[in-house]
């Protein structure tokens, strides 16, 4: 079945289903986090032609060397972030905008950076019934500086480190969630900022896509 074949009840009961066999029995907990997963419609969030793999449990070609997160991992993350309806987030890796939508829908703002060009422009497009939302086109790494401070720092993807140049653009004690990436095993992770140092935590181990940008400096070997 393709894409092109699907209606909008398929997807609904597509959308269901990732809810009850995916995000409840894996530790999705935050009834807030369920209830907008399970009304945003994925479908409009990633290439066209692959509409038909939004709600499967696997990441998503999105080109240019970038994939999309399975639902789970983004949804564990956002479990984790301890969401505040006052909350200012930093998303770090916006794709083409699936996850600023669902965080919109909890928090007051949004600040989404995406670095490739392409897909700046996709979530710009799908993004602008959303107020709160503002998409920015730059490095990952960098973040946005001139909108800090945020409460939270949001990581959609797996980095071998995070710059404390994101850090900083945190207020104290705002929280951080995201993927990393250990010699190719990759867990979720999430911490606090503490002056310019962030404790992570491991919180589960689970496949997250890697994003550009974070590597770890390479030590010189002879």
């Amino acid at each position: 079945m393709t894409a092109t074949t699907l209606h909008s009840d398929q997807f609904e009961t597509m959308r269901m289903a990732m809810v009850a066999s995916q995000l409840r029995p894996s530790g999705v907990t935050d009834p807030r986090v369920i209830a907008v997963m399970a009304e945003t419609p994925r479908e409009r969030f990633v290439p066209a032609g692959m509409e038909d793999l939004a709600y499967r449990d696997s990441t998503i070609n999105l080109g240019e060397g970038r994939r999309a997160n399975t639902p789970l991992a983004t949804a564990r993350l956002l479990v984790e972030a301890r969401l505040r309806p006052s909350d200012r987030v930093l998303l770090i890796g916006a794709a083409m905008g699936y996850t600023a939508a669902v965080l919109s829908q909890i928090v007051a703002e949004v600040v989404a950076v995406e670095s490739t060009p392409a897909l700046a422009a996709a979530a710009r497009a799908n993004l602008a019934a959303f107020s709160n939302v503002t998409v920015v086109e730059g490095a990952l790494e960098k973040g946005h500086a001139e909108g800090a401070p945020y409460d939270v720092l949001v990581i959609d993807g797996a980095v071998e480190q995070a710059p404390s140049t994101l850090y900083t653009q945190l207020v104290e004690r705002g929280r951080v969630v995201t993927g990393l990436n250990d010699r190719g095993v990759s867990r979720l992770a999430a911490g606090a900022r503490d002056a310019d140092v962030i404790g992570l935590l491991p919180f589960a181990d689970y496949d997250s896509v890697p994003l550009p940008g974070f590597a770890k400096p390479r030590s010189f070997t002879f």
